[in-house]
């Protein structure tokens, strides 16, 4: 891996530390967290080649369990966690389940049908899940000479985690496991006919993608101390989706540019105007119109095509003064 892709992603993260500004510090928090939500959607779409658009069920599921078990059952942290992560696991193995006996738009549309199911048993559970007025008064851990309530100390938490599954997802992409599952997306019939078991591979993936997600649901509900059926919405799923579009698919770097860019929008366009969905749809647009691969993949081909032009620039000066 090369120096620029942990200088870079470092440098974003010691931005808000050196602003010493709460505000600031809770954007950067939100950022790291639908990092990881995006990098597990990013899993499906990118490398698995798979449009699921029902992301957001295993992150609210995640979120749902965690506040349950600690607001309603009383148990410790470590025993919400784990139950909040089986949950979500468990439902995307049910889930994968069900949508991969499909392909295309069915398989779009059991996942968005999927992910709206999750939804209305938020809403419509009043007596577990609050309803629409939510659950709060989630309390954070608390850990031995560390502060989870500071702002500060609890975005340190959200980097390193983000920073341990981008160095998970490079290693899985880089396994003979990640090898299969792009051979699943680009050649599927190729890949069965050479013993594959194509269907079991994306099961797992599907399985690995609720994991992260509901990991990214855990981390927000405790961020945001309340959880309400918004986290299962839509909206949430859309997140996910165009931060991985905009930042680029089946790329490590992708998700956090593409979060950076969907909560800059959310934060800070919603300070002076409304409509901010409107703005960020605008740049989803353009996004999609001008560089459909994404701004890391443009990045990346543009800083090839320069690098190449100065190269060769070079090797021409230095062959006419060697003439």
């Amino acid at each position: 891996m090369k120096a620029w892709k942990l200088i870079v992603p470092a440098a974003i993260a010691l931005i808000p530390l050196v602003l010493e500004s709460s505000y600031w510090a809770s954007v950067a928090t939100e950022v790291m967290i639908v990092t990881i939500f995006a990098q597990s959607l990013n899993l499906l779409l990118g490398y698995a080649g798979l449009f699921a658009f029902g992301q957001a069920a295993f992150f609210s599921i995640g979120g749902y369990v965690l506040a349950i078990l600690l607001t309603v059952f009383g148990t410790g942290h470590l025993v919400a966690i784990a139950g909040a992560l089986f949950a979500a696991c468990l439902a995307a193995a049910v889930f994968a389940i069900i949508s991969l006996r499909t392909s295309g738009i069915p398989f779009v549309m059991i996942t968005l049908a999927l992910g709206q199911l999750v939804w209305s048993l938020a809403m419509r559970m009043v007596g577990v899940t609050g309803g629409e007025n939510g659950m709060s008064g989630i309390p954070r851990p608390t850990l031995p000479f560390v502060d989870l309530t500071d702002p500060y100390v609890f975005y340190v938490l959200c980097v390193v985690i983000a920073a341990i599954n981008a160095g998970w997802s490079a290693l899985f992409i880089r396994a003979p496991l990640g090898a299969a599952l792009r051979g699943t997306r680009d050649q599927p019939r190729r890949m069965s006919s050479l013993g594959f078991n194509v269907w079991g591979i994306r099961w797992l993936a599907f399985v690995v993608s609720g994991f992260w997600a509901g990991l990214a649901g855990v981390l927000f509900v405790y961020f945001q101390q309340y959880v309400s059926p918004n986290i299962a919405s839509l909206d949430q799923s859309a997140e996910a989706l165009l931060a991985v579009i905009i930042g680029g698919a089946a790329t490590l770097v992708g998700p956090l540019v593409g979060a950076i860019v969907v909560v800059g929008a959310k934060s800070v366009i919603g300070m002076f105007f409304d409509r901010w969905p409107l703005v960020l749809g605008l740049i989803f647009i353009f996004v999609v119109v001008v560089t459909p691969e994404g701004l890391v993949v443009r990045a990346q081909m543009l800083r090839k095509r320069f690098g190449g032009a100065a190269k060769s620039h070079a090797a021409t000066q230095a062959g006419e003064v060697g003439k």
